[in-house]
């Protein structure tokens, strides 16, 4: 059974930092590409950062370009998304992703979903 789990939200003063680390069991973590999504209530699930299954390439939304970082260890079967420099607009619950189409910026190619970790960011 595919399971990613999620782990790393909560709140957060404006301008903190948080790291989300999602633990993905039941496939070959190294088949699939991983990225992180996130959704706001009323609002479309949209993608914050994605990685190629190899790690070489990675795409992030302009939102945060600068300011999050996404990265895998396939020896840990884990990814995450370092997020620095956190604004309100950032709140979210967040989602780890697996998949294989490339790039990965439509949820509808999503082939497994975690439940969410959600962020809260106070200003």
């Amino acid at each position: 059974q595919v399971q990613l789990v999620e782990s790393g939200g909560g709140l957060v003063q404006a301008g903190g930092s948080l790291r989300l680390s999602c633990v993905v069991s039941g496939p070959p973590f190294s088949n699939y590409h991983l990225g992180w999504f996130r959704q706001d209530p009323g609002k479309e699930r949209e993608p914050v950062a994605t990685i190629t299954w190899s790690g070489h390439s990675t795409r992030y939304a302009n939102s945060v370009k600068g300011r999050f970082t996404i990265s895998r260890d396939n020896g840990k079967n884990t990814v995450y998304l370092e997020m620095n420099s956190l604004k309100p607009e950032d709140k979210a619950v967040y989602y780890c992703a697996a998949g294989s189409a490339w790039p990965m910026d439509d949820p509808n190619d999503i082939t497994y979903w975690g439940k969410g970790t959600l962020v809260t960011v106070s200003s």
